[in-house]
């Protein structure tokens, strides 16, 4: 086949593609109305999962199941905006590794708030001045983000899906020489890992200036040609920083996991996995007693972290996260047997690794 023939052939499929994605447009705009009418919420991850799992099985094709997930949660993000356009509030500003994560889920057509910190997405959600919140709460080389966990306990937003994000930094400046460069800005995780890079390239003793974000170090960077700043590519390109390196993390396997947040529970997906915050006894062996009652109830921790009680000198409580869901019965076991003493942050699907 020739070129133009071959073009041809793209062009009705494209054709064929535009009509039957309106006619899902069609069913998604009558599922929206009936949502609405049963207070029913527009997102949901579990759906959403069972759709890419079932294409993923059936495509016998050059696609692969990433592929499908990439072009589907695209469709899925517009098919929401189309049933009920909703506000996503993250922790700011654009350009930050937490919009990202939020585009990722939520799409470029939805209405985005960015805000200065963690604990205002929260407050946010809270006062009902946006649906959906997103938050990071752990990166595998700096550990848990404390104002995350520190919100959790505080506020009555739920957990609703958790997305795995792969973490890439660079290095921008104006300047045409590193040997130019007076500062580096950068918010203080993302500094420290790129701690190999800076040492490499004789920067250690660069005034270190942190910032908000990786988005605000980029802005800073713009408006002063003798400094750099570690940021995300796409906070370089917002801000019309050149990009003299990329990708300078130690750590190239570098990922940061962020929560939804919202006021909705779950229905189960058969793959979920559940967060708790757990008040223990400040006594000899109330943990571990904590810990055989998952035990004995069959059920596999995949994270617990300690974080102090500020008000109640040094007693802590612990930040859980296991595998099932609220519904299920061993976990119904465990919540029933400590009561008040443990806080159910929300059951969600599992999200995968090597997601984005």
């Amino acid at each position: 086949m020739t070129l133009e023939e071959l073009r041809e052939g793209i062009n009705q499929i494209d054709d064929e593609l535009l009509k039957l994605l309106n006619r899902r447009m069609e069913f998604v705009k009558e599922v929206g109305k009936l949502k609405q009418s049963t207070g029913t919420s527009i997102y949901r991850p579990e759906r959403e999962k069972e759709i890419i799992e079932r294409l993923a099985k059936q495509s016998d094709g050059l696609l692969t199941k990433e592929a499908i997930e990439a072009i589907f949660l695209e469709i899925f993000a517009v098919s929401r905006n189309l049933e009920l356009p909703e506000k996503i509030a993250y922790l700011g500003p654009e350009g930050s590794y937490t919009h990202q994560a939020a585009e990722a889920r939520f799409g470029a057509l939805s209405s985005y708030l960015p805000l200065r910190s963690i604990e205002a997405v929260f407050k946010v959600l809270e006062n009902g001045e946006a649906k959906y919140g997103v938050v990071p709460i752990e990166n595998n080389t700096e550990g848990a983000v404390g104002a995350t966990l520190d919100a959790l306990s505080t506020y009555h937003s739920l957990i609703i899906a958790e997305l795995y994000m792969d973490i890439h930094h660079s290095f921008a400046t104006l300047a045409e020489d590193l040997r130019e460069i007076e500062v580096i800005y950068s918010h203080p995780q993302g500094y420290n890992q790129c701690k190999n890079f800076i040492e490499e390239h004789l920067l250690s003793n660069v005034k270190f200036i942190p910032t908000r974000s990786t988005a605000a170090a980029a802005q800073k960077a713009k408006a002063n040609p003798k400094s750099a700043a570690i940021c995300s590519s796409i906070a370089a390109k917002l801000h019309a920083l050149p990009i003299h390196f990329e990708k300078i993390e130690d750590n190239h396997a570098n990922q940061t996991r962020f929560f939804i947040l919202s006021d909705f529970k779950n229905q189960k997906s058969g793959d979920d996995k559940t967060s708790i915050l757990a008040y223990t006894d400040h006594k000899p062996g109330s943990l571990l007693e904590l810990l055989k009652s998952f035990e004995s109830n069959d059920i596999n921790l995949t994270r617990i972290e300690s974080r102090p009680l500020k008000k109640s000198g040094f007693n802590s409580l612990f930040y859980i996260d296991f595998e099932g869901h609220i519904d299920d019965k061993n976990v119904q076991n465990v919540m029933q047997q400590y009561g008040e003493k443990i806080k159910w942050l929300g059951s969600y699907v599992k999200g995968d690794t090597r997601e984005i």
